[in-house]
């Protein structure tokens, strides 16, 4: 017989996603709750995100007129994520059971005080798919003043943006220069800004929004939350969990549970080791996750049987890293780049490979794909005088004046003749200049012909809704550009195998009795696809909340 330290009803290992989700269903049921986070910030990856959960026919939807429903949903997702023999973490079961339970999860929260809201229009990311929504699922928090925490908030893991806005509004500020709305925007924001300073208020946004709230609402609702609370063991009793081994004032520290443990513990996109074993060619400097992310617990879930899945899957995200920003935890996203118009992607061979307006999970499952039969890591984004005065690269405003680093060091090639620009890549001349001539000719024909690129409203959205073509400019006018494209990552996609209820599961299928799990410490119920904005974020919650709820039917079944 084991002894413990201390007991409570519930054990969280990890703060990010929906472990204060999961903790919320149980202190409103009466029951006591732990939070071990590792690191000393609350929040995990999610606080540094953008915060966006995919919950198809969530109450905004309904409240707004969007169109949507569980079948709908459920056809849409049967359709882009479907019946794969090597993607275990989903099923039609589970597919359906997040349908169902993400749009009552989101009710939940929102009876507990936690303020979201709905983006205007943000595409799924296969809009044109039997059951897709053009107008989008997602569901993000609003703005939320951090001061409300009082010592908490230097607890709160920070958000990649720091401006004091919201995602809608950063989403529509990068048309600055072709839109007075969008200047509008930017006035407000500065005004937010200002009267936020003048009456003692700090906005956080994003991923720190819906933490922040998250984190607010389970102070008041009493759940113990411990950081610098590493995790290094599963204790298990004639095979059922019964609590963890911690650290408290730097020793061991037995924690038992009585109805079971969560690990909400991330991924591994920070352990080399683990990336070189799932997803080799890849890099943990090319991921934009919290330090936490080591995957230690996948490996400990394991040690006790667990079943594992959809390793080799991340969710990708392009990066490039400008001089200076080697070592920079948060490495510019360039999802937009290559989706505007006067843009493309090419391997090192010079050939244009994907349709460059797909979900960043597709994108960077492309890059990978094709270096395995070219070299294609990097890749080059190539961009004519037309895309630089117009939109933004790597943080910087439209406009040819960029850093002069940029230029001395090579990370930025520019070149008066598309063949000048071949030399400086180490591209074959000839191939790069086809490419460009055969992306220019369907830019006048007004359709790509190879990939389809500007043909779903998701494309179109990520392009420039203000230009002729949303997607698709030609690439004519010099200088000419180029720049390394990465296929960075903001987390792992595979990790334990879990059922319909978020029970973990062994090899055979038969359940780790008092082993729960979420986020992206599990093989995602989205399978090798990412469906849309949110479609980490949310399944985190969403199985978070139902962890919880069968912890309890299971206790009170027992």
């Amino acid at each position: 017989m084991n002894t413990y330290d201390e007991t409570f009803d519930f054990a969280v290992v990890g703060s990010g996603g929906g472990s204060m989700c999961s903790a919320l269903v149980m202190r409103q049921a009466g029951k006591s709750v732990v939070v071990l986070e590792k690191t000393g910030l609350i929040g995990g990856t999610t606080a540094r995100s953008g915060g966006v959960m995919w919950i198809p026919n969530n109450r905004f939807m309904k409240r707004d007129g969007v169109a949507d429903s569980f079948e709908q949903a459920t056809t849409y997702l049967d359709a882009v994520v479907g019946n794969r023999n090597d993607a275990p973490g989903t099923s039609p079961e589970r597919r359906r059971a997040y349908v169902a339970e993400g749009a009552e999860m989101v009710d939940f929260l929102v009876e507990k005080g936690i303020r979201l809201n709905r983006v205007d229009y943000w595409p799924d990311y296969y809009d044109d798919a039997p059951g897709g929504s053009e107008q989008g699922r997602t569901v993000v928090a609003e703005l939320f003043n951090v001061n409300e925490l009082g010592p908490w908030k230097h607890k709160l893991r920070p958000n990649f943006i720091s401006m004091m806005s919201t995602l809608d509004e950063m989403l529509k500020l990068r048309f600055i220069k072709q839109s007075w709305a969008s200047k509008k925007i930017a006035a407000r924001i500065v005004l937010r800004t200002i009267g936020a300073k003048l009456t003692g208020k700090h906005y956080v946004t994003a991923g720190a929004a819906l933490q922040g709230r998250m984190l607010q609402a389970s102070l008041k609702a009493g759940v113990e939350l411990r950081t610098e609370s590493p995790v290094s063991e599963l204790i298990v009793e004639d095979g059922v969990v019964r609590g963890v081994v911690t650290l408290k004032d730097g020793r061991p520290w037995r924690i038992g549970t009585r109805l079971g443990v969560l690990v909400n513990a991330g991924g591994f996109a920070k352990n080399q080791a683990m990336r070189d074993q799932y997803i080799p060619g890849t890099s943990t400097n090319w991921s934009l996750t919290a330090e936490g992310d080591t995957g230690e617990m996948i490996r400990e879930m394991m040690r006790h049987g667990a079943a594992i899945g959809q390793m080799e899957e991340m969710v990708g995200n392009q990066i490039v890293i400008p001089p200076g920003m080697e070592d920079v935890e948060i490495k510019p996203v360039v999802q937009g780049v290559t989706a505007s118009p006067h843009a493309i992607l090419v391997d090192q061979t010079g050939v244009r490979y994907m349709n460059e307006s797909g979900s960043y999970m597709s994108y960077c499952q492309g890059m990978l794909k094709r270096n395995e039969v070219t070299h294609a890591v990097p890749s080059w984004a190539i961009m004519d005088s037309q895309f630089m005065a117009k939109y933004m690269l790597a943080n910087t405003m439209p406009g040819a004046k960029k850093p002069a680093s940029w230029f001395d060091t090579g990370f930025l090639k520019k070149a008066d003749s598309v063949e000048e620009l071949a030399a400086l890549t180490r591209i074959p001349p000839e191939a790069l200049r086809a490419t460009i001539d055969r992306f220019n000719g369907f830019v006048m024909n007004g359709r790509d012909e190879d990939f389809h690129r500007g043909e779903r409203a998701y494309d179109r959205w990520l392009g420039d809704v203000f230009a002729p073509n949303a997607s698709l400019g030609t690439i004519e006018k010099g200088p000419f550009y180029a720049v390394e494209v990465l296929p960075g990552d903001v987390g792992t996609y595979g990790g334990v195998v879990t059922d319909s209820k978020a029970r973990v599961l062994r090899e055979d299928g038969s359940i780790i009795t008092g082993l729960y799990a979420t986020g992206i410490s599990t093989a995602s119920s989205m399978g090798r696809c990412y469906p849309g904005a949110g479609a980490s974020v949310g399944p985190s919650f969403v199985w978070g909340y139902v962890a919880a709820k069968s912890a309890l039917a299971d206790s009170a079944s027992s």
